[in-house]
């Protein structure tokens, strides 16, 4: 019989156990593979491991017959669901002896309406991400138009791990030329802060498993500013710290904004976030990560302080005051609505896509969601993922439809360049152009494409700035 998603959130499918089920969701594997027999089923796409669902009953544990290649759509699988009773690594629900449904071996094309409309749990994330666009054109963009568009502007990534300086020892990658080759004039570029505390599990979600040891963070912080503005100096990056410097970057060569994803290094002082201002040229701050820190709640694990703390909000001011831009991603629905009510500045939410049927613990956001950053002014990052966009027209297809939502003034691109643990329609700016054409093809015009591609993102960073 036919299984709904609805059915295991609500626990009715305890009935169902022991019986052969089918039902769609998209695989997520525990390590890096090209074929699993043991991986979790989703309900929908996710970024990364560390964006799996933390509440059991969310996902299947799934045993396959034989071994199943990722796919970036949703698959049919059949089995035989099993209920479990104090599973130790608390699972709910299994599904075990799985096979690909009828029809799913021959068919390993991109991602049709049909697939999505065979499951009913399914039916909103198929009206957010592939029904027709009412102003969609057929016509190609010219590769000149394109160039031209992102010779008009300035090109800015909202979110980026580009040079690869996530965690202590990495080679730096090479991200100057990229950028030089697709016009990327520059990006926010992110030290992880919370990274000490954080842990693979045997599932391979990414969590924070221990409590920081005093003063950890603030030294792992410093270190990792140092790690960002070395890269900077080895690739000959310019840094961005005002408006002016920002709109300069165009014409003198790839720049970064220095950007900090989590403010865990405040360690509960404000006084750091002056330091990092002054010291590391700190000029765009995530307030949380994948640490349920003393800013606030994250999307990813279960709400402890309902929202923004009280912290959190004397952070957003001092940001307001100090010249930060504000960056809400990761932050949950309570948290976003009480920043966006305490900041004066506009808010920005780097990083996610948009999803139209509410899911506990998903990185994707709701249109109120997105409609809670525009109404301060902000920006929203549309970012690459393969799980939500099964090529790069369908991400081009996922930026209009936040601009369908929010409106063009208020979207921009969020890579997470050499940040996802799977893999992008957009893995490298020497892309950039085609994305550019991509959306001149949708339709949009010239201002409307050069908005979306940086000048969003650079009229929020001038207010927040100057």
């Amino acid at each position: 019989m036919s299984l709904d998603w609805n059915d295991l959130a609500a626990g009715r499918a305890d009935a169902l156990d022991g019986s052969l089920v089918e039902i769609a969701g998209w695989i997520a594997p525990f390590a890096p593979a090209e074929r699993h027999d043991y991986f979790l089923l989703v309900p929908e796409p996710f970024c990364c491991i560390g964006c799996l669902p933390a509440d059991a009953g969310a996902c299947l544990e799934v045993f396959a017959c034989t071994p199943l290649a990722t796919r970036s759509r949703p698959v049919r699988l059949v089995g035989r669901l099993r209920r479990l009773i104090d599973d130790p690594a608390g699972w709910r629900y299994q599904l075990r002896d799985a096979r690909l449904a009828a029809g799913e071996a021959e068919r390993d094309g991109g991602l049709s309406r049909r697939d999505l409309m065979m499951t009913a749990s399914l039916v909103a994330l198929a009206a957010a991400t592939t029904a027709p666009l009412p102003w969609r054109r057929a016509a190609a963009a010219e590769p000149d138009a394109a160039r031209q568009v992102i010779a008009d502007t300035i090109a800015i990534d909202m979110h980026s791990h580009a040079g690869r300086i996530i965690r202590r020892g990495d080679r730096f990658a090479p991200v100057a030329e990229p950028m030089r080759r697709g016009g990327m004039a520059a990006i926010c570029l992110a030290m992880v802060a919370d990274s000490p505390t954080l842990h693979v599990m045997a599932d391979r979600r990414i969590v924070a498993t221990r409590n920081p040891q005093p003063g950890e963070l603030v030294a792992w912080g410093r270190g990792a500013f140092g790690r960002l503005l070395a890269l900077a100096e080895s690739e000959r990056l310019g840094i961005v710290t005002d408006a002016a410097s920002l709109q300069a970057a165009r014409g003198k060569g790839p720049a970064i904004i220095v950007a900090a994803e989590g403010a865990d290094f405040l360690d509960g002082s404000l006084e750091r976030l002056d330091e990092a201002l002054h010291s590391y040229r700190l000029r765009h701050l995530q307030l949380t990560h994948y640490r349920v820190n003393e800013l606030g709640d994250i999307q990813t694990a279960p709400a402890v302080h309902n929202g923004l703390t009280d912290f959190g909000a004397e952070v957003v001011r001092a940001c307001n005051r100090l010249g930060i831009v504000v960056d809400v991603a990761h932050g949950t629905y309570e948290l976003v609505k009480r920043a966006a009510a305490v900041t004066t500045k506009p808010l920005i939410l780097s990083h996610t896509s948009l999803i139209a049927e509410p899911r506990a613990l998903t990185r994707l956001i709701l249109p109120d969601h997105a409609r809670a950053i525009a109404a301060t002014g902000g920006v929203i990052g549309i970012w690459p993922l393969s799980t939500a966009f099964h090529n790069q027209r369908a991400y081009v297809e996922g930026i209009a439809r936040m601009v369908d939502t929010v409106g063009v003034d208020h979207v921009g691109i969020g890579t997470d360049m050499l940040g996802l643990t799977v893999p992008s329609v957009f893995d490298d700016y020497a892309d950039l152009p085609d994305v550019a054409g991509g959306l001149l093809a949708l339709g949009f015009n010239r201002d409307e494409a050069g908005k979306i591609l940086g000048g969003n993102y650079a009229r929020v960073f001038a207010a927040s700035v100057g």
